[in-house]
């Protein structure tokens, strides 16, 4: 089977990682409903042209819910991101600002607004142009890279943040590759698509959210000089092999290598006594459990912060979904963090004020191991 690039549209695209028919990451059907959760095929294919990593042939889902909230460390980074870009870009304190949204990644709009920043009218071409994770979530990334260098008026500035392929591959963090995450982008790949749409990079930095994203600042290509932090970052990717097809291959393996590893791991603590529950219950979950042949029998439930998803389950695996309180009140011996990429903010809230009861923490990637509150 073949199909065409989602970036560049090329024909020359490869299958790299097949993780199986998995369910739909953000669908949480409730506790109650009998039917068996429906699958898609999960893989990573890669274009040879353009570098783009990016879901195979598949056809987008059931849609999602905006059933999650920001996490507290997602709230900082936009407060925080806003205050720094315009640190570092004062000339755009009173420019129109236009932002790609997604819920899944923590808007800036208002901390730009706040700032003097106005939001472009409709049509309006804006100085400033954000996507914060946005640009993922689009089955036809080429088109959206070529709708926000539309939006960009001249001299103006492109902001592209999103979860950096290179963590990924190298943190084995395959939990995030899942049905409405359209891309794993590059650096490589973002320069190549840009240049399709007459962007270039002007310089790039290394953010600690997600697990590891990138931000990417772009300019129409006569108005940008790349910096050395471009050339570091591509040297970085080039050594990791994230566009070589045999290395990204590799992913696969180690993907099966963890979730094995995590089941082993929950089967010693239940032969041992000990009482697991888990926090969280992102779209990463259902691959991560599913892999991992983790069901209600190793893990009878998980907690969330997001009170709509109170009543449902994880999708594929059936485990339950209740409120943190649930978890103070069952004081269980290990608890699985599944929300790995902010463990921190999960172990400092439920050991917060002396609330703790002695649990041990299992963080599941890269490879299980365990942290004391």
């Amino acid at each position: 089977m073949s199909f065409s690039c989602r970036g560049c549209a090329g024909d020359d695209v490869v299958p790299v990682v097949d993780l199986g028919a998995q369910p739909c990451a953000d669908h949480f059907p409730p506790v109650g409903t009998a039917e068996e959760d429906p699958r898609w095929p999960l893989e990573l294919w890669l274009c040879r042209d353009c570098k783009l990593v990016q879901l195979g042939p598949v056809e987008p889902q059931l849609p999602e819910p905006p059933l999650a909230v920001e996490s507290a460390t997602s709230l900082a980074h936009a407060e925080t991101s806003a205050k720094e870009l315009l640190a570092d870009h004062p000339e755009l304190a009173g420019a129109a600002v236009f932002e790609f949204a997604s819920h899944h990644g923590g808007s800036w709009l208002d901390h730009l607004q706040a700032a003097g920043c106005r939001i472009a009218s409709d049509g309006e071409q804006a100085a400033l142009v954000v996507d914060v994770h946005g640009i993922a979530h689009e089955p036809e990334v080429g088109e959206m890279m070529r709708l926000r260098a539309d939006r960009l008026a001249p001299g103006g500035l492109l902001v592209l943040e999103f979860h950096h392929l290179l963590p990924l591959f190298i943190g084995n963090q395959f939990d995030t590759v899942r049905h409405g995450h359209w891309s794993y982008l590059s650096l490589g790949a973002v320069i190549r698509l840009g240049a399709l749409h007459g962007l270039a990079v002007e310089s790039v930095r290394r953010i600690d959210m997600f697990g590891g994203s990138l931000r990417v600042m772009l300019r129409h290509q006569a108005e940008a000089t790349p910096d050395e932090s471009v050339v570091e970052m591509l040297q970085d990717e080039a050594a990791a092999g994230i566009s070589d097809e045999i290395q990204l291959a590799s992913l696969q393996e180690a993907a099966w290598h963890a979730a094995g590893a995590l089941h082993d791991e929950l089967v010693r603590h239940q032969a041992a006594g000990r009482t697991v529950l888990g926090y969280g219950a992102p779209s990463k979950a259902p691959v991560l459990l599913d892999l991992s042949k983790v069901g209600t029998d190793l893990l009878p439930f998980t907690v969330d912060a997001a009170p709509g998803k109170h009543g449902r389950r994880i999708p594929g695996c059936g485990v339950p979904i209740r409120s943190i309180d649930e978890l103070r009140a069952a004081r269980p011996d290990v608890v699985l963090v599944l929300t790995w990429d902010i463990a921190d903010e999960v172990i400092s809230q439920l050991e917060a004020d002396g609330r703790g009861w002695g649990a041990t923490y299992l963080v599941p990637l890269p490879e299980p191991h365990e942290v004391i509150g």
